[in-house]
């Protein structure tokens, strides 16, 4: 367990993340930071995921002058594509389409700040993660349900239907719900 007397924060939205910490026993306070998550083409995703958590992690220390700030960021990448969150229900479905029956790698970047003593960490994970064949009435009955329109790759691997469709992984399976805990733990207690 960490323990510390600093002030920590996670610039996130996702509840998935605030979930994750909490699992961990870490107290903290959450806001978000509104940017817009631009993907470059020919970066590598491991630069994507870092210069966005990077991104993220700039905007969050405009509002906060003490503590430890968390900041991350995930894509899904099939053959080279970078796919983000849907923007809308089509693209969630050919998204889905997309990833049925293959394997496909999700990065996690992310940044701890201590504005205490100025140390940083940077840090991403990658695990690939293979989906079994999905049917059309599949892929829109998990549609309608919603969760599919905030996720990178328009999944979730900890919702109840989304995990289905989840043949195997190879790698840390917190990364694929958005924190490769065991990393970002060890960071945490390196930063302090």
């Amino acid at each position: 367990m960490i323990s510390t007397n600093c002030k920590i924060f996670l610039a996130s939205k996702s509840p998935r993340r605030r979930k994750l910490l909490k699992q961990i026993g870490l107290k903290f306070t959450s806001f978000s930071v509104d940017l817009h998550e631009e993907i470059l083409d020919g970066e590598h995703p491991v630069q994507t995921v870092e210069r966005l958590a990077q991104h993220k992690s700039d905007a969050a220390i405009k509002k906060i002058k003490k503590g430890i700030v968390i900041t991350a960021d995930t894509i899904v990448v099939l053959k080279h594509e970078v796919i983000g969150k849907p923007k809308d229900e089509k693209d969630a479905f050919n998204i889905l389409s997309k990833l049925s029956g293959k394997t496909h790698l999700v990065y996690t970047g992310y940044v701890i700040r201590n504005l205490y003593n100025g140390k940083k960490i940077t840090g991403y994970e990658k695990t690939k993660v293979t989906f079994r064949d999905l049917t059309r009435s599949e892929i829109k009955e998990y549609i309608r349900t919603g969760s599919p329109m905030d996720k990178a790759g328009a999944y979730g691997i900890q919702d109840d239907f989304g995990a289905v469709f989840v043949k195997k992984i190879d790698g840390c399976y917190y990364n694929v719900v958005g924190l490769p805990l065991q990393k970002l733990y060890h960071s945490l207690l390196n930063i302090l």
